[in-house]
């Protein structure tokens, strides 16, 4: 298993190439069948209304702004009735934190989506919106989670993880919830049963120890309750946010590779390490499938956060499944939890 000094050098070493194969090799041992799967799903984000005002982030608006929403369930309906019709097989649901929104506004929308969608999987509110609902609702973690789930949530995103690291928390995202406070969520979750997905947004001025730091301690998690369904990172977008003002550069292609090629290394417990097309474009993520990448996410039919963060990348499924192709792999459609079951 590679430790924290090893992977440290690793970032330090410039055989780009020698370290993708090796992530490849890492890659072909849990996937031998040279698939690479994709999934269609829809991002919905009920609201925009946040609190914690993140430097990184151009989505939110303060309370009572006059750009602020909170999506209608008719709304949130009709968006799933198009993700359906074009094929999806689940949702993407996050939004800001939101101080008036308590647990019962979240059990009445997950009931009404699966009183009409029961298959749809609702893969829904990251770890901080887990612990705002949790506070504002005055229930432990536990508590918020097992309701949620009795209510149709089926499993978590890893969102809101940026690094994990309260140093740069601190410096980023102040009023977010805490290195502990994300794995707290996680662990409230795998033990309840749920699975959930890590993620990663590198390149927003951490050092590389603090990025090793992230990945030991998704590890770790990993170690304790084989939750994690997935490994997705991906890079800061620095157009239109504050912090952008900070970090003058973003993450070049080469540095996502090797950040994707040794993730996939460090992380020999995950099995499935997400390559994304998002942020990087579609030829660097078509890359990541030979630096240890068996996923290239979702066709997004729709995504506003990252958009609106400056990402202007699109995709729909035959071209994911081009890439795919071309890069000398199967494509194959999978659901939330990783389960491929369409071969065309």
């Amino acid at each position: 298993m590679m430790t924290h000094g090893e992977a440290c050098d690793l970032f330090a070493n410039d055989d780009l190439i020698g370290i993708g194969m090796a992530a490849d090799a890492l890659r072909r041992k849990y996937h031998p069948e040279g698939v690479v799967s994709y999934i269609i799903d829809r991002n919905i984000n009920y609201t925009n209304f946040c609190t914690e005002y993140c430097s990184f982030c151009a989505f939110y608006r303060p309370m009572g702004h006059a750009e602020g929403y909170v999506l209608p369930i008719e709304t949130i309906l009709d968006k799933i009735q198009e993700t359906v019709d074009l094929g999806g097989t689940g949702v993407l649901m996050q939004g800001g934190l939101h101080p008036e929104l308590k647990i019962e506004w979240y059990e009445n929308m997950l009931r009404e989506i699966k009183k009409v969608f029961p298959k749809v999987h609702m893969h829904c509110f990251s770890a901080p919106e887990v612990t705002n609902i949790a506070e504002v609702s005055g229930l432990s973690l536990t508590e918020t989670i097992a309701r949620l789930r009795d209510a149709g949530l089926d499993s978590i995103p890893g969102g809101g993880a940026e690094i994990l690291d309260d140093a740069v928390r601190h410096r980023i995202s102040r009023l977010k919830c805490s290195t502990q406070e994300w794995v707290d969520v996680h662990l409230a979750a795998h033990r309840l049963g749920m699975r959930t997905t890590a993620t990663m947004m590198f390149g927003c001025g951490e050092t590389i120890e603090q990025r090793v730091n992230h990945l030991e301690l998704v590890r770790r998690i990993q170690e304790e309750t084989g939750g994690f369904t997935a490994f997705i990172p991906w890079s800061f977008q620095r157009e239109n946010t504050s912090l952008g003002r900070f970090v003058k550069q973003e993450a070049t292609a080469v540095e996502y590779l090797k950040t994707l090629a040794i993730s996939r290394l460090y992380l020999e417990n995950i099995v499935n390490v997400q390559s994304s097309w998002v942020t990087q474009g579609l030829k660097t993520c078509q890359l990541g499938l030979r630096f240890g990448g068996n996923d290239v996410g979702s066709i997004m039919i729709e995504e506003n956060v990252v958009s609106a963060a400056g990402a202007r990348n699109r995709a729909n499924e035959e071209e994911l499944r081009r890439i795919i192709r071309d890069a000398g792999f199967l494509p194959k459609q999978r659901d939330t939890l990783y389960r491929t079951y369409f071969l065309n």
